[in-house]
């Protein structure tokens, strides 16, 4: 017995592991194009409004690629689902390498789009059907801290290494990573069991999703924050280059001190919650008194606007994304909580839909005001008030939140 349990917690951690590294790879990869803005803007001639571009045409095809691919996930099962997820972002990441024209980065950028879409909803859906109640918050938390690990991993690696070896060779490499993690997850989740009497494939009604208000719960709080986040992935090197005059080779220390704190949010956010229930409160009230804490954090990040450092402008916005994965964890564990395992896959995926929406607008948004000298001020001020607009918002719709097993 105690042969087996120890088996079945190594299993669980190795789990846990390898949706960590999916998803770091997952922003190693979007984040190279950001990253190399100064070059290509200088080797293309690109404008801000060509570079804003870019990034919306990744927003918009991953959002019409949501519209599928929870139902994907749903039908085919999150091993499989995964595994065709990486291989086509990876292959479109190298492709970059190839590109020379605005037009055919943008063709790579929406096939990056395509299988990165995959991570999010095939994560969530891993942990919500195959680890326990009690570790899943924390799972949760782990894997969302992922993606700032891939960001600050990205800017203090990817600059000094495209001087060296030139941008082309950046895509190449990054890309490449994602078939070793693919060998690894084939060969980790063969034996996987489901826990409970969830089933890993099952038919999923969008009359069902659309009708249900638990859907537009978290439909309506992805709206509103993820598109803090795609600001600030998209457009926060171009911020200090333009704002502290900081070179391409400068740009990943900042960028890290940001991600850093994102990070420390995440891992931090799947530890309150079950801390909260320890301590009696119901799940309503724990889920939505971590979301209000952090909510308020995230009020100092328009100060960053009237920073007259670089470090102290990196330490305000890294405290507003630590605010934001804290509040973006506790939405993916109530999502978990009350939403069906059979349908986590496809509430995430319509909640990522609207979330790159959003992310689309507040991208082109940000080429509109800087080509027409309004700068970065209205981004930092929606950023600011975004998540006290979003637990509103839950709150509106779903004045008591109820676990899945209990309604």
């Amino acid at each position: 017995m105690q042969v087996r349990q120890q088996a079945g917690r190594a299993a669980m951690i190795g789990l846990v592991v390898l949706l960590f590294c999916g998803n770091a790879l997952n922003y190693v990869d979007r984040q190279v194009l950001a990253l190399l803005k100064p070059t290509l803007q200088t080797e293309f001639n690109w404008s801000d409004r060509d570079f804003a571009h870019l990034g919306s045409a990744f927003q918009f095809a991953a959002a019409g690629a949501y519209l599928l691919v929870g139902w994907f996930i749903d039908r085919l099962g999150v091993r499989f689902a995964y595994a065709i997820g990486i291989a086509v972002w990876s292959i479109a990441g190298m492709g970059h390498a190839l590109a020379m024209t605005v037009q055919q980065f943008v063709t790579a950028r929406v096939v990056l789009a395509f299988g990165e879409s995959v991570s999010t909803p095939a994560g969530l859906k891993t942990a919500a059907i195959y680890l326990p109640q009690k570790q899943r918050s924390i799972a949760i938390g782990v894997v969302n801290a992922s993606s700032n690990i891939g960001a600050i991993v990205t800017p203090l690696l990817i600059p000094p290494f495209a001087i060296a070896f030139g941008w082309k060779a950046a895509f190449v490499v990054t890309g490449a990573l994602g078939f070793v993690w693919l060998a690894f997850w084939l060969a980790g989740t063969r034996n996987l069991t489901p826990i409970g009497d969830v089933p890993e494939r099952s038919k999923v009604s969008f009359g069902e999703l659309l009708s249900d208000r638990r859907s537009w719960a978290v439909i309506g709080a992805k709206m509103l924050t993820d598109s803090v986040w795609w600001f600030v992935l998209f457009w926060m090197p171009d911020f200090f280059h333009r704002e502290f005059n900081m070179g391409q080779a400068q740009l990943g220390k900042p960028i890290a001190i940001i991600f850093t704190l994102a990070a420390l949010g995440a891992v931090t956010s799947g530890a309150l919650f079950p801390l909260l229930l320890a301590r009696g409160l119901s799940v309503n009230a724990a889920r939505k008194t971590s979301m209000l804490l952090y909510a308020l954090v995230v009020l100092v990040m328009p100060l960053a606007m009237l920073a007259q450092s670089p470090w102290l402008a990196a330490v305000l916005i890294g405290l507003g994304l630590f605010a934001h994965q804290g509040f973006s964890t506790n939405i993916f564990g109530m999502t978990a909580d009350i939403v069906p395992g059979t349908r986590v896959a496809s509430v995430v995926a319509l909640g990522a839909v609207a979330g790159n929406l959003s992310g689309t607008g507040i991208i082109e948004f940000a080429g509109w005001s800087l080509q027409n000298g309004h700068g970065y001020l209205p981004m930092f001020a929606f950023c600011g008030s975004a998540y006290l607009l979003a637990l509103g918002l839950i709150h509106l719709i779903l004045p008591r939140l109820v676990p899945a097993l209990d309604a």
